[in-house]
């Protein structure tokens, strides 16, 4: 049987669905926010509370480490008590870990704090995607509706730091915390009259191994590439990915074996979503990846400020946005395939400005290439998730869409770890070879691991010595860039041949790609 209405004869969505993707944007934004707000209030957190450098680390890594180990265990937990009850669960959670991290006094206390946040936050994702999915059948409006969600993630992305740094400059650091307690409030208050509860009554129990595995799956993988984009490949790391690949195969073959399983690993044989989901694994690697030369060369090339590089990306953000909204009507006359084709060819013409971002014109052709990559990045953001939650069934919804911000978190630390060490290869291999005479060897140490450290010990350095090293710094900081730009346009690449092989112009699995379901009686599942 097909897993999804056929577009046309769905019941469309009326004034309180409306509604209700307004409190379902609610969380998604002040996630989005949350991701960057810290990244600010850090130099103020550490004078005030004083962790050491491990605990700094902590305190920056464990909220994306607790999220991505319960991603999956939350999105089928919510199919079986119900998306809008685990809803309300995770943003009371988040609202009362929010005010603890806001006035917590000791690194301990802060530490604890974030992975609570990141337990919550687990929550919020999967639950309102697949409430989105309940609440919209019509395969057109659900097309928008994720595209508007996808929109919020993106347009927190980019005030984060704005918003951040305006608060920081009247209030104490733990007033970026604050900003999800009215947030929350808001969602407790309009969650029970504008959303609807779903929940699959005839699903077993959870598999409490298969929870124990998928997060001793994940989270191995996710810190091993962190520490790698962090302090480069060593046998440690690399042992940690393998164990996490490992324990991810005996994973996917106890869900194979499981009259319940976690995760319905016969959800792959539909091409879409497979598809799919290799697309929200691979953009997330190019956004990763040139996020982080992008923001350090507009402050360490450039000398912007963190807001001011916040805003000169301003502008990618809007049309990011503006993308993400409009890709679902353009799937609607061209079909999703032939979208998200569209948007990775846009991708690869953004990431080739990249590529030529140099001494002339740098700003106008980053700031230009940055925008094309978001106007390439928003259709295969918004359609990628749209398809990967329409291809499963109404009672695996929840399931479907925390493997889709799983593929997410992990391309985003990809990403990093992958783009990062290209891009920072290229800047060793060309700081050594244009270092300038008389420097020396610790100096030229420093010079040579990153770019902030030879804007750190430039200064240090006579006559004119010190000049001359920070502009051989910044010209190999920026052919580590184009570099970054060259192998994101080679991901785009991929990303096109998967729309082109998988996606094939459709957004949902025909009745012969469907995964065969028992689904019970719509009334036996929805509740008020």
């Amino acid at each position: 049987m097909s897993t999804n209405p056929a577009a046309g004869t769905a019941r469309l969505a009326g004034r309180r669905e409306w509604l209700g993707l307004a409190v379902l944007a609610l969380p998604t934004l002040l996630l989005s926010i949350d991701l960057g707000v810290l990244y600010l209030a850090l130099p103020n957190l550490s004078a005030d509370l004083g962790p050491s450098s491990t605990q700094t680390l902590w305190i920056m890594d464990i909220y994306a480490f607790m999220t991505a180990g319960f991603l999956v265990t939350m999105g089928t937990l919510g199919d079986r008590i119900g998306r809008r009850r685990l809803l309300m669960i995770g943003g009371a959670a988040f609202g009362v870990a929010s005010v603890l991290a806001a006035f917590s006094t000791s690194p301990e206390m802060l530490i604890a704090t974030r992975a609570l946040l990141g337990v919550a936050g687990a929550t919020l994702a999967p639950s309102t995607l697949a409430l989105i999915s309940n609440m919209f059948a019509d395969e057109r409006q659900r097309g928008m509706a994720i595209g508007v969600w996808m929109s919020c993630f993106m347009a927190g992305t980019a005030l984060g730091p704005v918003i951040g740094g305006l608060m920081l400059q009247w209030f104490w650091w733990g007033s970026v915390f604050l900003l999800g307690v009215p947030v929350m409030a808001l969602l407790l208050v309009t969650a029970p009259l504008l959303l609807p509860e779903y929940r699959d009554r005839d699903a077993g129990r959870i598999d409490l191994f298969s929870v124990a595995l998928s997060m001793a799956a994940i989270l191995p993988v996710i810190w091993g590439v962190k520490e790698i984009a962090r302090h480069g490949a060593d046998a440690t790391h690399l042992l940690s990915i393998a164990v996490g690949v490992a324990v991810g195969v005996g994973f996917v073959l106890r869900q194979r074996t499981l009259a319940d399983p976690l995760v319905d690993v016969r959800l792959f044989r539909i091409p879409s979503f497979a598809g799919a989901l290799g697309i929200l694994l691979l953009v997330p690697v190019v956004m990763g990846g040139t996020g982080l030369f992008v923001n350090q060369y507009l402050q360490l090339v450039e000398g912007l400020s963190p807001i001011g590089a916040a805003l000169w990306l301003l502008p990618s953000t809007v049309v990011t946005v503006t993308g993400a909204v409009l890709a679902p009507a353009v799937a609607q006359k061209i079909g999703p395939g032939r979208t998200v084709l569209g948007g990775a060819v846009i991708l690869v013409a953004g990431a080739l400005l990249l590529s030529l971002v140099g001494a002339t014109y740098g700003l106008p052709l980053l700031i230009g290439g940055v925008t094309v990559i978001g106007l390439g990045f928003s259709p295969m953001a918004s359609l990628g998730t749209d398809l990967v939650v329409g291809a499963a069934p109404p009672e695996k919804a929840g399931s479907a869409a925390s493997m889709s911000e799983a593929c997410s978190e992990l391309g985003v630390a990809l990403g990093v770890a992958v783009l990062g060490a290209v891009g920072t290869a290229v800047y060793r291999g060309e700081i050594t070879e244009t270092m300038p005479d008389g420097v020396p060897a610790a100096t030229a140490d420093a010079v040579g691991d990153t770019l902030a450290g030879a804007l750190a010990v430039a200064g240090d350095l006579g006559g004119d010595v010190g000049p001359a090293v920070l502009a051989a710094a910044r010209e190999a900081f920026t052919s580590g860039l184009n570099a970054v730009g060259l192998a994101s346009a080679g991901v785009g690449v991929a990303l096109a041949v998967i729309a082109a092989v998988l996606l094939r112009g459709r957004g949902t699995a025909p009745a012969d790609e469907a995964v065969e379901v028992e689904t019970e009686p719509e009334t036996a599942r929805t509740g008020s």
